[in-house]
């Protein structure tokens, strides 16, 4: 079914419990399509996201009934019998709050058949029990009990707090998605801090068996192509008019090589799936914008030159981008503040790495009608020889690129200082895909800061600063 269902945390006095890692809440289920309302219990385990409906069930007499359980998987279609229960009409017309054995009183259940206190048979507290030879005592017994109708697998499941096809972020509201697509329905809780804390624990989880996937994928790579971090994240895709949707998307990073699925890769045959694959030597990771305080937010250049490229006139918070050769980039947004720092610090890793094992990156480039080459080297900075003679036609380090200017398009300039002269020379090339090159000569320089003053670059990282900050 396609329709929404909306779950509701009950009231103030709800109650969470913590027993043996396993969280539990009532919360109150909503179907928008159908305006149906009924009572359900929420119940955390490290795997599992379980919904629970309270239901009637027989507990003794007659078992006659045991199988309702048989209409509920019947089908669309189906034909039963009924006959007449001697409690039923006593029953229906009790007040709520009237006396009785209640099974649980915590459930804040709205219906006279849960808010009565008395089970089906009829009998009240007042009442004097059967004798066992009366006919009576053998007519079932029914009571209410929490039984599960939803369960969740949390293993490469996503979180979304936005409603379907909007910007609008739900009040303290968020949906799980099961990786086969099963979902909650919208979780809703009654304050900020129950939803927030609903929410950093199903995150939690899910981030724990995605570590623990992980390192099963990495038992079988080599420790070259080894799985830095991966997890679902939000695309925006730009569309023909105004509006803007997002789309979920896995990431992965792993190797020498950026990944963008359209769902997890579960075998090693899905990594050569993916929709997109990026060298991470040539990819850039910017930071856009961090929620800092309820409406206010702040706009994040982390990197000095690289120009903002986007209105952003969208309403998500934790954004950030990945920009790739030929100018191109990716929008992404998460659902948290921890999973942007946590892919902050993943791309740098990643790079880093890549970078210290790939040790040089070469060009094709020309200048003037000549053919050249140009390589970046994580030891020796950088080198221009002639793609024909090999013969070295320049070569500074690393400390000697002063500055730099290109045209957007295909030519950059660079600028070195001389160590003799303490002069600026500035040489120029053209490259085809010139945003790879600028995006490479980046990482080898990050690189290379990292390797000398690791605290330089973390004293860099906008997102972690605002995650210590809060």
């Amino acid at each position: 079914s396609s329709a929404q269902v909306n779950l509701n945390l009950y009231s103030p006095t709800s109650h969470c419990k913590h027993l043996n890692s396993t969280k539990t809440s009532i919360a109150l289920s909503y179907d928008e399509v159908s305006e149906n309302a009924y009572d359900i219990r929420l119940k955390l385990t490290k795997e599992v996201l379980t919904i629970q409906k309270q239901d009637v069930v027989c507990v003794s007499g007659s078992d006659h009934s045991a199988n309702v359980h048989l209409l509920r998987n019947a089908g669309d279609e189906v034909t039963i019998t009924v006959q007449y229960l001697r409690e039923a009409p006593s029953f229906l017309k009790l007040p709520l709050g009237s006396p009785g054995p209640s099974s649980d009183h915590s459930s804040g259940a709205s219906s006279p058949l849960f808010d009565s206190g008395l089970h089906l048979n009829g009998n009240s507290t007042n009442t004097a029990p059967s004798s066992p030879s009366s006919p009576i005592a053998n007519e079932p017994k029914y009571e209410k009990r929490w039984l599960d109708t939803l369960s969740v697998p949390l293993s490469m499941a996503r979180i979304s707090r936005y409603k379907a096809g909007t910007d609008k972020l739900r009040s303290n509201a968020f949906e799980v998605l099961a990786l086969d697509g099963v979902s909650t329905g919208i979780l809703q809780f009654y304050t900020a801090q129950e939803s927030a804390d609903w929410l950093r624990a199903i995150s939690t989880n899910i981030s724990d068996l995605t570590l623990q996937n992980m390192k099963m994928a990495n038992k079988c790579c080599s420790p070259s192509d080894q799985v830095i971090h991966m997890g679902w994240v939000n695309e925006r895709l730009e569309g023909t008019d105004a509006s803007q949707l997002y789309k979920f998307k896995f990431l992965a990073l792993k190797g020498s090589s950026f990944y963008i699925f359209s769902t997890p890769p579960v075998s090693t045959l899905d990594w050569v799936r993916a929709e997109k694959i990026y060298n991470l030597c040539e990819v850039l990771f910017k930071i856009h914008k961090l929620w800092l305080a309820d409406d206010c937010w702040l706009q994040a250049n982390l990197y000095l030159g690289i120009h903002q490229d986007f209105d952003l006139e969208d309403q998500r918070p934790y954004c950030f981008s990945v920009m790739v050769g030929h100018g191109k980039s990716h929008y992404f947004n998460v659902e948290l503040g921890s999973e942007l720092a946590v892919w902050e610090k993943s791309f740098q890793r990643a790079i880093f790495l890549e970078v210290q094992r790939t040790g040089s990156k070469t060009y094709m480039c020309s200048w003037q009608g000549d053919t050249l080459c140009f390589t970046v080297d994580f030891a020796l900075g950088f080198t221009c020889f002639d793609s024909k003679t090999k013969n070295v036609l320049w070569r500074f380090k690393f400390s000697q690129l002063k500055g730099s200017s290109d045209d957007g398009k295909t030519r950059v300039k660079l600028l070195f200082q001389n160590l003799d002269t303490k002069q600026i020379e500035t040489k120029e090339l053209e490259f085809q895909d010139l945003t790879a090159v600028l995006h490479c000569i980046h990482s080898f320089i990050a690189a290379k800061v990292a390797s000398v003053d690791p605290v330089f670059i973390d004293s860099q990282s906008i997102a972690r600063k605002y995650m210590y900050s809060n």
